[in-house]
C-alpha cells in the first residue's frame, strides 16, 4: 500500500518497481527504471540529479508524495516521457526546459561538450559554432556554456522548437552568445560560416519509426523520422556543409543506426566514427577539406539514392 511510503528513496523504488511492472520502454536519457523514477522523483521535489545520497531518507509531505504517485501513475497510462510530465531534462550537466515543441535531450555529444570536444578542437581555434537541427537548443547551449568565447548560433526549422529553445537561451543567460535563427538546415544561414557545425538531425528509418513504442509518439516525428535509410538529412547536410564552414571546420554529425547505410553509401569518405565511453554511437566528424575532396563522391551517391 502506497501509506507506507514516506521518503524519497521509497518513492523512487516505488516508481522503478511500476515502471518495470507496466513494460515501459526507457530511452529518454535513462535506459532503466530506476534512473527514470531517479528523475521523475526528484524534479517533481525540485532537487537537483547530484542529491547526496544521505537525502534519501527524507520524509516527504502529502502534497509532495501525492504529486509523485500521481506523476507515477501518468507515466505508465500514458507513456508520456518523464522530462515531459515534470519539464525537465538534463544535458551535459545543465537542465533544460523540455516538452512537446521538442523531442527529450539526449545524445552522445553531450560526453563531447564536457570533454571540450578533446581531442578534435585540441589545436584548432573556435571563435563560431552551429548548431544545426537544434531543438530544444541544449548542444548549442551546453557549448556555449562550457566555451563563453564562442558565438553560437542555434538552427531549426520548427517555430514551436525555436521558442523553446530560446526559451533555455533565458534560462541560462547566453543571449550575448546565443542566437536562434529559423532555417531549413542550411537555408536560412547565407553566407553563415562556422569553425564548428554540430548536429543531431532526425536519422530514424521508416520502418523503425513505425516500429517505435508509444513513448515516441509523443515527441515531434520531424525530430525524428528521416526516410527509408535515416539518411534524409544527412545527405543534405553533407552536401552542403562546406559551404558553411571556414578553411579549417570542422563537421560534427550523430546518425544512430543509420552508420552502416552511410558507409554503404560513401565507402570512400573518411569518416572519424567518435568512440564514447560506453562505445561508438554512431557520431562522425569530417574535415572540411574532405567535404570539399569528396565532394562529388557525395553528390553522386545522393543521386543514385534520390533515384
Amino acid at each position: 500500500m502506497t501509506h507506507e511510503l514516506t521518503t524519497i528513496v521509497d518513492l523512487i523504488r516505488y516508481g522503478a518497481s511500476r515502471f518495470n511492472a507496466s513494460g515501459l520502454t526507457f530511452g529518454h536519457s535513462h535506459d532503466n527504471a530506476i534512473d527514470e523514477a531517479t528523475h521523475l522523483v526528484l524534479s517533481s521535489l525540485h532537487l537537483p540529479p547530484d542529491l547526496p545520497r544521505a537525502y534519501g531518507a527524507s520524509h516527504v509531505t502529502a502534497d509532495e508524495k501525492q504529486r509523485v504517485l500521481s506523476l507515477v501513475e501518468r507515466r505508465v497510462a500514458t507513456r508520456e516521457p518523464v522530462a515531459y510530465l515534470v519539464g525537465e531534462a538534463w544535458f551535459a550537466g545543465m537542465p533544460f526546459k523540455s516538452d512537446r515543441r521538442a523531442l527529450v535531450p539526449r545524445s552522445p555529444i553531450a560526453e563531447l561538450i564536457e570533454d571540450g570536444f578533446s581531442p578534435w578542437l585540441d589545436e584548432r581555434e573556435v571563435t563560431r559554432a552551429l548548431d544545426l537541427c537544434t531543438g530544444s537548443g541544449c548542444i548549442g547551449i551546453a557549448m556555449a556554456a562550457h566555451h563563453p568565447r564562442w558565438q553560437v548560433d542555434l538552427a531549426d526549422i520548427s517555430d514551436d522548437a525555436l521558442a523553446l529553445a530560446r526559451e533555455n537561451i533565458a534560462l541560462h543567460g547566453v543571449a550575448q552568445t546565443v542566437r536562434a535563427v529559423r532555417s531549413d538546415l542550411f537555408a536560412g544561414l547565407a553566407d553563415q560560416r562556422y569553425d564548428l557545425i554540430v548536429s543531431n538531425p532526425p536519422y530514424v528509418t521508416d520502418a523503425e519509426y513505425a516500429a517505435l513504442p508509444g513513448e515516441y509518439a509523443h515527441e515531434p516525428k520531424l525530430g525524428l523520422a528521416a526516410g527509408p535509410d535515416g539518411l534524409d538529412f544527412a545527405f543534405r547536410i553533407l552536401g552542403d556543409a562546406a559551404d558553411h564552414l571556414t578553411e579549417e571546420g570542422l563537421l560534427i554529425v550523430e546518425v544512430g543506426e543509420s552508420e552502416r547505410a552511410l558507409m554503404e553509401w560513401l565507402p570512400t569518405l573518411p569518416f572519424v566514427w567518435i568512440e564514447f565511453k560506453v562505445g561508438p554511437m554512431g557520431v562522425f566528424a569530417l574535415e572540411r577539406r574532405d567535404l570539399v575532396a569528396h565532394a562529388d563522391a557525395i553528390r553522386g551517391a545522393a543521386a543514385r539514392r534520390a533515384g
